[in-house]
């Protein structure tokens, strides 16, 4: 039991040191994060982009169900 789990961690200590990670060790700071909080940011601007879409879509259609149901009254 105890020799599997110690395979299992050392295996993983492997994997972590085959993978390559997204800022430069050497660099200190914000600056190390900087493909991260570009990547976020793109996530989030394409998130309320999408976010507005659907909205105005539902509004839209909100509005043309309005005037099927209740029809044009003034």
């Amino acid at each position: 039991m105890i020799g599997s789990i110690r395979k299992f961690f050392s295996e993983v200590g492997l994997e972590l040191r085959k993978t390559t990670w997204p800022w430069d060790a050497k660099e200190r700071g914000f600056k190390r994060f900087k493909e991260l909080t570009d990547s976020t940011l793109v996530v989030v601007v394409g998130l309320v982009i999408l976010g507005a879409y659907v909205a105005g879509w539902d509004f839209i259609m909100m509005y043309v169900m309005k005037l099927f149901t209740l029809g044009i009254s003034r």
